[in-house]
């Protein structure tokens, strides 16, 4: 019954609009349906553009809805158009929208995070010549001051006065060259930031639009030509149920027929839907796929150099942190006498030591669901295809007619060429063996 049903529903769907209420009824509740749906698919695609404004695509796609079911119901053409839409999408139109939201991701988790880092080195390498520039005075400082302290218990007699050292330096040169060189750090990381931040923002927005614009001028495309006056040599390598019937039509009036196809003649025409694929779409299948693997790659190279610079900030971090304190030991001789203090220097601030990021996981997540959805639109390109040229048959069948004759005419053609060059090497092969006779028998007699 299901079955049934969808049969009904699509020749509703596909028919010329006829007079009469009940029929009006029924062809609007089908288009209702595929506007439904279409409204739906488009929702889910302006959710994640437009994440901060949840009402925004939910209006717009209602609106959608209802527009797109009255148009879908008044015009037919509107109605082959909507459905090679949808399945465009599934074709080159929806491999590069997903190969862009993939290319964005890239840029907004693994890039991002290695400008991030790069960030986080640079400001520890300034926090390091901001704090630890006169660490070694100080130091010295110290030591001079146990020195006078030691000294004085040796001769607490003649060192009575109270013995406070202290120093100056003129540092501001140095500090402001450090405080520009902080500045154009930050501006810097700041510009990059804001790129690395439009540029998704923008993709989000804006190609999605410019997508949906190629998505239906490659369909408007498809159906001129299809409908063209070339329509006959469009894309006309699929045997449908209307050319299995010809055939037969042909083999019962005792005219030429074709079927069954031959094996080479099955290589370049197939019936329809089928998963076997001519060699025409196994090409085609290769080149989808090719800036599929090419973007892959350079999302994997983005990937490693941000997991290897990670690491490579962590390994550093790790060792600076394992180096141990500077021991130095401080003796006073004194009638020989001999007065030992030890004391540390540490040779890095740890407040100084870099802490890097790693880029969240949630980004190989949403980018395997991508790679997912990528793979099943190229291994069932060539379907997508079939069903493009069975919806169009579907809403033109005079058209599919013309095409019906000039396929089945161009094949019996091929055949009978094929069958006169092979009659041609016979007879040629035939002449040749007569001949090979004919000297033997000569030779045999002259002997």
């Amino acid at each position: 019954q299901g079955s049934w049903l969808t049969q009904n529903a699509w020749g509703i769907f596909i028919s010329e609009r006829k007079p009469g209420w009940k029929y009006l009824m029924q062809l609007f509740a089908v288009c209702f349906a595929v506007g439904f749906f279409s409204s739906f698919l488009l929702f889910l695609g302006m959710h994640f553009s437009l994440a901060h404004h949840p009402l925004g695509p939910l209006l717009i796609s209602g609106f959608i809805w209802i527009s797109l079911s009255i148009a879908l119901s008044c015009f037919k053409h509107l109605r082959c158009f909507s459905v090679l839409f949808l399945l465009s999408c599934g074709l080159k139109n929806g491999r590069n929208a997903l190969i862009t939201a993939g290319t964005g991701i890239v840029v907004a988790g693994n890039i991002q995070n290695i400008f991030h880092n790069l960030k986080i080195l640079a400001d520890s390498i300034t926090c390091h010549l901001e704090y630890e520039q006169f660490a070694l005075i100080k130091y010295y400082v110290e030591a001079v001051k146990w020195i006078y302290d030691k000294a004085k218990l040796s001769t607490e007699l003649f060192l009575t006065h109270e013995f406070t050292p202290s120093y100056s330096i003129s540092d501001d040169e140095l500090k402001q060259q450090l405080n520009d060189t902080k500045q154009e750090i930050q501006t810097i990381a700041n510009q990059i930031s804001f790129m690395l931040t439009i540029l998704p923002y923008i993709g989000q927005r804006v190609l999605p639009i410019v997508g949906i614009f190629l998505a239906s001028f490659g369909t408007g495309t498809f159906i001129k030509k299809f409908v063209g006056s070339h329509s006959a040599k469009f894309k006309n390598t699929y045997i449908t149920k209307q050319f299995i019937a010809f055939d037969e039509q042909q083999r019962q009036q005792q005219r030429p027929c074709l079927l069954p196809l031959n094996r080479k003649e099955r290589k370049d025409y197939v019936t329809i839907p089928s998963l076997c694929l001519t060699r025409k779409d196994k090409k085609n299948m290769q080149y989808f796929f090719l800036p599929v693997i090419i973007h892959l790659c350079i999302w994997l190279l983005f990937a490693a150099v941000d997991y290897l610079f990670y690491w490579l900030i962590i390994s550093v971090n790790k060792h600076l942190q394992e180096v141990p304190d500077l021991k130095i030991q401080l003796s006073l001789f004194q009638q020989h006498i001999a007065k030992t203090d030890p004391f540390k220097i540490s040779l890095f601030k740890h407040d100084c030591i870099p802490q890097p990021e790693l880029a969240p996981s949630t980004t190989w997540i949403q980018l395997g669901v991508i790679i997912f959805f990528l793979s099943i639109f190229g291994l069932f390109s060539g379907l997508l295809t079939q069903l493009k040229i069975l919806v169009s048959t579907s809403f033109y069948p005079d058209t599919e007619m013309k095409r019906i004759h000039y396929l089945h005419a161009k094949l019996l053609k091929k055949r009978a060429k094929l069958q006169g060059k092979t009659g041609k090497n016979m007879f040629a092969r035939t002449v040749k063996t007569v001949r090979k006779k004919e000297r033997s028998v000569a030779n045999d007699n002259m002997v």
